[in-house]
């Protein structure tokens, strides 16, 4: 497989967003539920609270009966019940009674008010109120944080410690959320050796094999990863292997715009190739097939490349599959110094950001891993562009702004 003509990133963008999704649904326990995302909308089965209750602790009481009442003239009641949370009283309040209630418990038939304990007086079963009421003080009611049927939740939400809370409190002890996805892994290179300080000859240190892995784990979807030397066979019967069971396949090397590449020219082989080079730098050589109708990234060998590439075109794809919806942020910064392009391509500058000003790192290979450490953001040159002049503004994507 060769196509020798660059395609836009855009153009990219699109083929590879137009590409079916397989999105697949799971019931789990809610206790296993935080950062999954809904697969349906949640109403809730039951009003919340189920009754009305006491907001503090204090003596459920008639209101009218403080009417008129202060410290300097309190009002006489007697304590005829004490509950506590998760007790109810046999009582109905009549007028000059109390029931002593704790937070949470029920408000008693007959109460409408709950005074806090700092403003009364007891004595025995004898209460002094040294406060005024008015009917409903210090009560919860029934249905106010939910009514049943009420829209909880809608479909698509990534689920945060709160949303677990108000889904436990409209009934739910599980809950649909959409199946994470399983992403095959295929470093490649013949060159490549797992880390250790003895390599010697040609040997090449596989950086790739834990950057791909985090990388997919920062998208929650599961990665499974395996490394392969340069043989168009062995490529082939791993890639067969994967698409098997996983959602979709991200490969690492073998992608250089030339013939006869290995990994290109497999994937080509098994299915069709739909991208082979892209206007961009760094990141050209970044191919996207489909195979078994199942999404195929092929990315650079080179470390930097291959994450460029990962967040442009590989990120926001793997989120798809989980019904998330995130759109990196793009923000405007004034340009600390000149930063220079070349028309034709997009380019992706690594930099440093504050609120104000963004400056690009004096890097002088693209291939350098240092400057994705000491960068927090990509100056974006479009492909119409020749660059951008010191003190003119310039559009920034946060690194940040890339994880959910």
């Amino acid at each position: 497989m060769f196509l020798s003509e660059l395609i836009p990133e855009e153009e990219a963008l699109k083929i590879i967003k137009s590409t079916p999704l397989n999105l697949k649904v799971e019931e789990i326990p809610l206790e296993k539920a935080h950062r999954r995302v809904l697969a349906e909308d949640v109403k809730s089965l039951l009003p919340s609270p189920p009754f009305d209750k006491s907001a503090m602790d204090g003596y459920a009481m008639r209101a009218e009966d403080s009417f008129g009442h202060s410290q300097t003239k309190p009002a006489h009641l007697t304590i005829e019940d004490r509950i506590g949370a998760g007790e109810l009283s046999s009582k109905t309040l009549k007028t000059g009674k109390a029931i002593k209630i704790a937070t949470g418990a029920p408000i008693p038939e007959g109460a409408d008010a709950v005074v806090m304990e700092e403003y009364t007086v007891e004595d025995g079963d004898s209460l002094d109120v040294e406060t005024s009421l008015t009917p409903g003080e210090n009560i919860n009611p029934r249905g106010e944080d939910l009514k049943k049927g009420d829209l909880v939740l809608k479909r698509g939400k990534l689920l945060k410690p709160a949303d677990l809370a108000i889904i436990a409190s409209a009934g739910y002890s599980t809950v649909k959320v959409f199946k994470k996805p399983e992403i095959g892994v295929i470093t490649t290179g013949s060159e490549l050796v797992m880390p250790n300080p003895n390599i010697s000859g040609a040997e090449v240190i596989n950086s790739n094999y834990y950057t791909l892995k985090a990388l997919v784990e920062s998208t929650l979807a599961l990665p499974g990863i395996v490394h392969c030397v340069d043989s168009a066979k062995l490529v082939e019967e791993e890639l067969e292997k994967m698409l098997e069971t996983c959602d979709a396949v991200i490969t690492t090397g073998g992608t250089a715009i030339s013939k006869g590449d290995v990994v290109v020219d497999v994937a080509d082989k098994l299915g069709k190739v739909l991208i082979h080079g892209v206007g961009m730098k760094p990141g050209k050589p970044f191919a996207f097939g489909m195979i078994h109708k199942k999404p195929v990234f092929m990315l650079s060998g080179y470390p930097v490349a291959a994450m460029v590439q990962f967040d442009i075109f590989v990120r926001q794809e793997l989120l798809r599959m989980q019904g998330i919806q995130n759109e990196p942020l793009r923000v405007r910064r004034t340009a600390t110094r000149k930063i220079a392009s070349t028309l034709g391509r997009t380019e992706y500058i690594r930099a440093k950001a504050d609120n104000k000003t963004v400056t690009p790192l004096k890097i002088k290979s693209s291939g350098v891993i240092r400057s994705m450490v000491e960068s927090n953001c990509y100056v974006v040159i479009e492909e119409n562009l020749e660059g951008f002049e010191e003190g003119e503004e310039c559009e920034v994507l946060l690194y940040n702004s890339l994880q959910i």
